[in-house]
């Protein structure tokens, strides 16, 4: 179907001119708008339905800001229900800062998936950008703004990168539409590389892990909602079936598991944990049959909850201790005991634990590795399904509240984190014992697999136990890495610390010729005031009066140079 926009407008510009107005409104009025913005611009684009809105015409090019179908529908609900849950989430102390960037960042977000064309999937991917980099400036440290500016560099180059990518790809083929891409053109493999930024592929990652922890208690959880499954969205849409994408998702799943493991600030160990998670759905993006592409998009929506149920319990901790450092916690269930089950809960779904969502959608994307007959690839995943077990599913809630006693004591969570918790926590359970009532009738492709087997239990049941016995024994026989106040070494260590070198030896030869080009460009101009002082001046050749015939002979030498040039042409 082919409709109109009410107003000409995408449901995405309900919250991004209804943040404008945040400013406006003060306690209860503030929190009545954030809330009621999300619901709004979901109902509208309910009431849209399936089909393609708001067509234009832009330099001979077809736009189309709005298509609502298999794939982008899921993620829009997505959005709106992680954009609703964080406002919830950042009642408590939110600023007009971060409310409304938060606003425009989960409608850019909407905006982007529901983008039927490359131009407008650009323009909302930099509205992403620009808008998110203030819910890491919020913090107000010295360290949250230059994690900042490094965020806000790569995700603009980004952009830069995609723009440079829809050129050529529009050049190429005279087309800007968003459809399946693939890759072998000049302008597909731009783009690739433009959305595999935004999906933190390895040694593309660090901006997440470098700037996700330094933002503020609630702008970690909208961050760890959007920008990442926005570029998932974009390669289900593009690159269904690209098999280079296999082999990055499976790399993606193992190197974060190292990192997390000698990490000691919890909220860098839920980056390394997002960077994994997305493995799985980049994997089976890669894989591309109807189950795999099920099975990403199915784990990029419960990734959004179980990881923000988790980012939430984290930021309450970080609210009510200044600290997620796991030297510096523990015993914290005796004074956050409800934050403490809500935690168990997220870390149950992300470790694939029964009756949990991550049980339904990750088994979906290693049952089609199997299918296919990738059974490396599907150990691979296996192992790192243990992986996520030992630093997600125990390191968090161990470290952040079943530690040795720190003696810190605080209150419970304020009533607000605690409702978006528990919302977060019933939609994982939910699905990951429903999934055939919401989940699986709104995925792409129909749904034909079954998780609950008893196959499929039990040895899930098995690797469960045994991870758990691995940490156990680890931690008895005292050869688990010590967590220590400490700064881990990343990929990015190879690039900033050369670059750093780099423009300061540039600095140091600038400022090494600065006489030399200054002398050189006064001298250089004064000659070149003489000289059209000497030719244009009062008494300059060009100023003098000319003999009538001395000027009739040099505009016929003229004339006659032009008709030579004209018969010679």
């Amino acid at each position: 179907m082919i409709g109109s926009l009410p107003g000409g407008l995408p449901p995405a510009a309900v919250m991004i001119l209804g943040a404008l107005l945040v400013p406006a409104f003060r306690g209860r009025a503030r929190t009545a708008w954030v809330l009621l913005l999300p619901v709004a611009s979901l109902i509208w684009l309910v009431s849209l339905g399936e089909g393609e809105f708001g067509r234009i015409s832009i330099f001979s090019y077809e736009l189309t800001l709005v298509r609502v179908d298999g794939l982008s529908r899921l993620f829009g609900w997505l959005f709106h229900i992680a954009a609703l849950i964080g406002l919830i989430f950042a009642r408590r102390a939110g600023s007009a800062l971060e409310d409304a960037s938060a606003l425009i960042y989960a409608g850019a977000a909407i905006g982007a998936v529901g983008a039927g064309d490359l131009i407008t999937l650009f323009v909302f991917w930099e509205l992403l950008a620009l808008s998110s980099v203030f819910l890491v400036w919020a913090r107000g440290t010295e360290r949250s703004y230059r994690a900042g500016m490094r965020y806000l560099i790569v995700q603009v180059g980004s952009g830069v990168i995609l723009l440079a990518g829809i050129i050529a790809h529009a050049r190429a083929t005279g087309s800007v539409a968003f459809d399946h891409l693939g890759t072998g053109t000049l302008g597909t493999n731009l783009i690739l590389l433009g959305v595999g930024i935004k999906a933190a592929f390895p040694l593309l990652h660090n901006w997440l892990t470098d700037a996700y922890p330094e933002a503020t208690y609630s702008g970690a959880v909208f961050l760890s909602a959007f920008t990442t499954k926005v570029a998932v969205y974009a390669l289900a849409r593009g690159y269904a079936g690209t098999e280079l994408l296999i082999y990055v998702g499976v790399l993606m799943t193992l190197f974060p598991i190292f990192y997390a493991v000698i990490e000691n600030d919890l909220r860098r160990v839920l980056g390394y944990s997002m960077i994994n998670q997305i493995g799985f759905m980049v994997c089976g993006v890669g894989i591309g049959t109807e189950l795999a592409v099920n099975g990403a998009v199915a784990h990029a929506f419960n990734d959004v909850l179980f990881k923000g149920l988790l980012f939430m319990s984290m930021g309450a901790v970080l609210y009510r201790t200044g600290t997620t450092k796991c030297s510096d916690l523990g015993g914290l269930y005796k004074s956050m005991p409800k934050t403490a089950g809500l935690c168990i809960v997220g870390a149950a779904s992300i470790s694939a634990f029964p009756l949990f969502s991550g049980f339904v959608s990750k088994s979906m994307v290693m049952a089609a590795a199997l299918e296919q007959n990738l059974d490396v690839v599907w150990l691979f995943l296996l192992f790192a399904s243990a992986g996520v077990l030992h630093h997600a599913g125990i390191k968090i809630p161990f470290y952040g509240f079943f530690a040795p006693d720190s003696g810190i004591r605080v209150k419970e969570a304020p009533r607000s984190m605690l409702i978006a918790m528990g919302l977060a926590a019933f939609l994982c359970v939910f699905n990951g014992s429903f999934p055939q009532l919401f989940l699986y009738p709104n995925l792409p492709y129909e749904v034909t697999y079954i998780p609950f087997t008893s196959a499929h239990v039990i040895s899930q049941a098995q690797l469960i136990f045994f991870a758990v016995l691995a940490f156990v024994w680890l931690r008895l026989s005292d050869r688990e890495p010590h967590e220590l106040p400490s700064t881990n070494l990343d990929a990015d260590w190879f690039y900033r610390r050369p670059g750093k070198a780099l423009a300061l030896g540039v600095g140091r030869l600038a400022w090494a010729l600065r006489g030399g080009v200054a002398e050189r460009g006064v001298a250089t101009a004064a000659s070149a005031v003489g000289s059209a002082r000497r030719y244009m001046g009062p008494g300059g050749v060009l100023a003098r009066t000319w003999p009538t015939g001395a000027s009739v002979i040099w505009v016929a030498v003229l004339l006659g140079v032009l008709l030579l040039l004209y018969y010679a042409r």
